[in-house]
């Protein structure tokens, strides 16, 4: 059992005394019903209340998939482009939730969010080889040695060995698909400049074994359901689907 305002102010809607405040004002509702209790104890599963016009289910942790569009930076002060956290809603901000690693302004696709340490810990790590893949276009065509060398391994400036992708296969003439471990600094744009070519756009496909869903559009998000999170952590070799 959890407290309306413990609830409200767990989920980011400011503090407790904040909270209670709103609800004693009678702005919230709990499964459809106005509470004006800070105090009244609710079951946690199935918890959903209404706030400022949208309902907000209720979770212990947050853990969310966006459709990152080209143009927004990875961080809470950006430079010289938009956050990607201006197209999240303020209470998910105010509850702490981080990127789980980056993506360069100009690239789209699947960007993770959680306030969750440790999940964001277990994705990053490269030890559990949780695969990125990537849909990169080329300046240029891919020849076949290009193909080889990516697949065998090619020589970064900071890397003491060859790195190469787990996997790397070639859509048409300008696109390849890659999958790496962990996503260092422009790591595919390294690595492909590295082989000889140049990325003209990139987009992340899939995590583990989670793809992107097909209806969702850049710029929007969604909550991962239990489902979702497993696939994720699915190490590399996986099937995204």
């Amino acid at each position: 059992m959890v407290t309306l305002v413990r609830a409200l102010q767990s989920q980011g809607f400011g503090t407790r005394r904040h909270c209670a405040l709103r609800v004693r004002r009678g702005e919230v509702a709990v499964n459809g019903v106005v509470c004006d209790d800070p105090d009244a104890e609710f079951d946690q599963d199935g918890l959903t209340f209404m706030l400022d016009g949208t309902a907000w289910p209720y979770r212990p942790r947050a853990y969310l998939a966006m459709y990152k569009p080209a143009g927004y930076e990875c961080s809470h002060k950006p430079s010289h482009h938009p956050s990607v956290f201006s197209l999240l809603p303020p209470p998910l901000i105010q509850r702490g939730v981080q990127c789980i690693g980056r993506l360069d302004q100009d690239t789209t696709g699947l960007l993770l969010f959680s306030d969750d340490g440790q999940f964001q810990h277990r994705m990053i790590s490269p030890k559990r080889h949780v695969a990125k893949i990537y849909r990169a276009t080329c300046a240029a065509p891919v020849t076949d040695e290009q193909l080889a060398a990516l697949q065998s391994g090619v020589h970064l400036n900071d890397e003491p060995g060859p790195v190469a992708a787990l996997m790397c296969e070639r859509i048409d003439g300008h696109t390849l698909r890659l999958a790496l471990a962990e996503g260092k600094y422009h790591q595919v744009k390294r690595m492909i400049a590295a082989a000889g070519n140049h990325v003209a756009a990139l987009h992340r496909e899939a995590v583990g074994a989670y793809r992107l869903p097909e209806e969702i559009k850049p710029g929007q998000w969604r909550w991962l359901a239990p489902d979702a999170l497993t696939r994720l952590e699915q190490a590399w070799p996986s099937d995204p689907s």
